[in-house]
């Protein structure tokens, strides 16, 4: 079994940042992929970022230029920097990864609320 336990969110004001944390403990395969996603209210869930293995990235068109994913191998952890901050980035944020043999999990969520 593996956990992840996210940290970071809070209540922020438009134009400022967040740094979201992602650790997994547990018995830990081999992450292909680690993401971020969000769901806001009334909207369905969203991969918002995304490290792949082989050191690529990738971003939704909304954030690209304002937050930065990143991961550490040794801790086990991803992380998400948040810049620039707007509203509509209010949302719960969840991380996921996959293992190599396609197996998937979920972390709680954070709230993030952008607003002044």
């Amino acid at each position: 079994q593996v956990q992840l336990v996210e940290s970071g969110g809070g209540l922020v004001q438009p134009g400022g940042s967040l740094r979201l944390s992602c650790a997994a403990s547990g018995n830990i395969p081999t992450f292909y992929a680690m993401e971020w996603y969000r769901q806001a209210p009334g909207k369905q869930r969203e991969l918002v970022a995304n490290s792949i293995s082989d050191g690529s990235t990738n971003y939704v068109d909304s954030v690209k230029g304002r937050f930065t994913i990143s991961r550490d191998n040794t801790k086990h952890t991803v992380y998400l920097q948040m810049n620039s901050l707007k509203p509509e980035d209010t949302a719960v944020y969840y991380c996921r990864v996959v293992s190599r043999g396609g197996y998937e999990y979920w972390g709680q969520g954070t709230q993030v609320t952008v607003s002044s």
